[in-house]
């Protein structure tokens, strides 16, 4: 059995910034101590640097099966090995969609062969796959997604007989896509009838309003607290809907819970005029007083997790008029950078930074043995040095698509070391093409 002996590290985890070693023996943290001797170890010298559990993405799309000219399993989660992600949830609006449990099994048997970091999948609810959402084990995949605003890939579910229905039939995580389509539909056809096609994309956030977002998620909720469903409201976008969620219970107590984005944290409706498309995102990003107020969620607690929704898109693609340009754009590989540099900022601290990327993605979706730095856990490990600037450009982004929203931003952080599994699949830039990921289990 390999082993692998990281020290002189300062590790974050659970709420502390400590110095330790960590000894890795195959999969398994066998022990987390200072000054550990281990004579047939490789050893990583990661003196001046921090050591964090890999962080787990609850929210991504990888583009496979059917859209992999934008990206595929193995493509992508290279990526996000590289910024110091080891865990994602993969989305179910692909080409076909995972809406029944064949097509679920399929993915998992593409990621089996190509991915290079731990996966799962959510299962996607739509008007009329009821009975199969029924069918499904509650440990057989991260959870149920349900589409509650159109978004890319058609799959919205706007029939609320049949909402309710799922809402009441499974004890998994619904996780929610949550805009009022109707209110988005009013708002383009009021913009098309001024502009046509040709949208200023600044009124992005005009048409997918504060508005949409907020009777869509508000809806949801009311319907959770009905049924008693586990509701997740993904990628919020506004203040309004922050006061919808609560801070005086822990975790792993709470019903409803929330999520935010990264670029919905960094990027506001000022950045349209330099980024245009390229920050098209379903939600939209909003206005600055928004950012303020989900950052304030965020550290107050009624925020509980940090993600990606990861969505790549060619160039050509996104170049586009504003009703041609599709919504999303890529994220897994800087964004923990990204964050960090929040933390320079003096945003965030780095052990909240880890909760909220790391241990609550675990909690919240009952994974097994992951997310934290801890003896008999699995070694998913990112290092990162902290004084350690990088420039992103097109020669350095790992994505198939070839862009970043971040391009031509120097980041202060780099990741220089990710395991997965206690196998190194990244090193300062160099990737490993053996794959050790593995299909997550849960403790449901």
């Amino acid at each position: 059995m390999s082993k692998i002996l990281i020290k002189n590290g300062k590790l974050v985890n659970e709420g502390k910034v400590f110095e330790s070693d960590i000894l890795i023996e195959g999969q398994i943290i066998k022990r987390i101590a200072k000054d550990i001797s281990e004579p047939n170890a490789t050893v990583f010298d990661a003196a001046g640097k921090v050591i964090v559990p890999g962080i787990i993405d609850d929210q991504v799309h990888f583009r496979e099966p059917g859209l992999t000219h934008k990206g595929n399993i193995a493509s992508e989660s290279r990526a996000a090995v590289a910024g110091g992600i080891t865990t994602f949830m993969e989305q179910p609006n692909t080409t076909p969609q995972t809406t029944t449990i064949e097509k679920l099994e399929e993915k998992f048997a593409i990621a089996s062969r190509s991915a290079f970091a731990n996966y799962s999948f959510l299962f996607g609810g739509t008007n009329d796959n009821l009975e199969e959402i029924k069918k499904l084990d509650k440990n057989a995949c991260s959870g149920v997604k349900l589409f509650l605003g159109s978004s890319t890939g058609n799959m919205l579910v706007d029939d609320e007989v049949v909402i309710e229905k799922i809402f009441s039939s499974t004890e998994m995580v619904i996780s929610a896509h949550c805009e009022d389509e109707g209110t988005i539909r009013r708002n383009l056809e009021k913009y098309k009838a001024e502009y046509g096609d040709a949208i200023p994309v600044k009124y992005h956030p005009e048409i997918r309003s504060v508005e949409a977002c907020y009777l869509s998620s508000s809806k949801a909720i009311e319907l959770a607290k009905k049924t008693g469903a586990r509701l997740h409201v993904f990628h919020l976008s506004t203040g309004k809907e922050t006061n919808l969620f609560r801070n005086d219970i822990p975790l792993a107590e709470k019903k409803i819970t929330a999520e935010v984005c990264i670029h919905h944290l960094w990027f506001s409706d000022a950045d349209y005029e330099s980024k245009g498309t390229l920050i098209k995102w379903n939600p939209a990003v909003k206005s600055a007083a928004d950012r303020d107020q989900l950052w304030t969620a965020l550290l107050d607690g009624r925020i509980d997790v940090i993600a990606t929704d990861h969505a790549p898109h060619l160039l050509e693609e996104k170049d586009n008029v504003y009703t041609k340009a599709p919504s999303g754009g890529p994220l897994v590989q800087h964004a923990l950078i990204a964050m960090l540099e929040k933390y320079h900022q003096g945003v965030i601290s780095l052990e909240r930074l880890i909760e909220k990327m790391c241990h609550n993605p675990a909690i919240l979706f009952d994974i097994e043995k992951r997310g934290y730095l801890k003896e008999g856990y699995f070694a998913d490990i990112a290092i990162v040095d902290l004084d350690n600037p990088q420039k992103i450009s097109k020669e350095n982004i790992a994505y198939k698509c070839g862009w970043a929203p971040f391009e031509g931003t120097t980041f202060k952080s780099r990741i220089t070391h990710t395991f997965v599994n206690g196998y190194l699949a990244y090193e300062n830039g160099n990737f490993s093409e053996k794959r050790e990921a593995m299909r997550l289990t849960f403790n449901r």
